[in-house]
């Protein structure tokens, strides 16, 4: 009597995942090498396989083929459409064994799942600190950069996050969220109101 396990024939070296087809075992190494054969030709920016890039393209030109039949919102990728889809049914299949939270898309489930992992795959080339999600780490690389985005509309100062700004709208604003529980004094910045508390505590 076969098995599933007798089925997957093609293993990997590394992590002994096994898998039906060569092709897939090719593919899966390149999650341990690094490897990203398929290139942009319009930003280089790089991907272990090529419907990724063919998506990924789609971001350049605006094409967006699959269509919504329920209120006609277009997307770049079938699996967006897919996902998108589940918002008008209300189903969320992908559950999460560790707290039965649920998903309408596999990769939400998947980037939720990092949490418990406390999974950080996207890592800094310049300091090797590393990030959950590539969102985070793009804002974490204008620190190195200093490639600054975010334009106070009150005084033209320029700031690398959106976090900062905020912080500094507080100065025209006057606006002192932090307040200290023992005296009620208040303060801009947390930072200001913890240095603060040491006059209480006795703490140097």
């Amino acid at each position: 009597m076969s098995t599933d396990l007798d089925s997957k024939s093609f293993a990997c070296n590394i992590c002994n995942k096994s898998f039906t087809l060569m092709d897939s075992l090719k593919v899966h190494l390149r999650t341990h090498t690094g490897e990203k054969p398929y290139v942009c030709h319009i930003c280089s920016e790089s991907f272990t396989r090529k419907h990724s890039l063919k998506k990924h393209v789609g971001i350049h030109t605006g094409e967006k083929p699959f269509v919504c039949s329920v209120c006609n919102k277009s997307f770049g990728a079938k699996a967006y459409l897919k996902s998108h889809f589940l918002m008008h049914t209300e189903k969320k299949p992908y559950a999460c064994e560790i707290c039965s939270k649920s998903f309408a898309a596999i990769r939400k489930l998947n980037r939720h799942l990092r949490i418990h992992r406390n999974d950080k795959p996207h890592i800094c080339q310049v300091c090797s600190l590393s990030f959950m999600q590539k969102c985070d780490l793009e804002r974490h690389v204008k620190v190195h950069t200093g490639e600054k985005q975010h334009t106070c509309d009150t005084c033209g100062k320029i700031f690398a996050t959106k976090d900062n700004l905020l912080k500094h709208y507080r100065k025209h604003s006057g606006e002192r969220p932090h307040a200290c529980v023992v005296c009620c004094k208040s303060f801009s910045h947390k930072t200001d109101l913890n240095r603060h508390m040491s006059v209480h505590t006795g703490e140097k």
